[in-house]
């Protein structure tokens, strides 16, 4: 299976208003940038919809370390909210579950692939996160 590091990152003009998204894909030296965006949406759908574009861009099954700098996304896989929200019908106490057909749309990707989620720090010194949040800031202005 092959080894892929992936990096996403998610931004809006207004919450919500126009957003963007962008991903890096890293598979050894090379290095595909993918990016989009919609006219009105929220930062953490264009966080998660980050994710599940590079995910569907992956041709093959693999071994994915993905990071993130968003909590919404990483929390919900790694404390096993996403989990919950599936056995619930997407439905929280306080209500709905916001973005379901986004987590949907998520969860056959996360059962195909091997993926690990990790949280970066936003806005730091990590270059390929800093490029994310280019490509995607650069889409909230198409």
């Amino acid at each position: 299976m092959k080894k892929i590091r992936i990096y996403t990152d998610g931004a809006c003009s207004g919450n919500p208003g126009p957003g963007g998204w962008g991903a890096i894909l890293i598979y050894g030296d090379v290095h595909k940038e993918l990016s989009g965006g919609e006219a009105e949406t929220t930062n953490n759908r264009m966080e998660l919809l980050s994710v599940i574009e590079a995910l569907e861009a992956l041709r093959e099954r693999c071994e994915v370390a993905l990071y993130s700098d968003s909590q919404y996304v990483t929390n919900a896989i790694n404390k096993g909210w996403l989990n919950s929200w599936r056995m619930t019908g997407f439905r929280r106490k306080s209500g709905p579950v916001k973005n379901p057909d986004l987590w949907q749309r998520l969860i056959p990707l996360l059962e195909r692939h091997s993926v690990t989620f990790i949280w970066v720090k936003g806005h730091a010194e990590n270059e390929y996160n800093n490029r994310c949040d280019e490509l995607a800031r650069a889409e909230t202005k198409k």
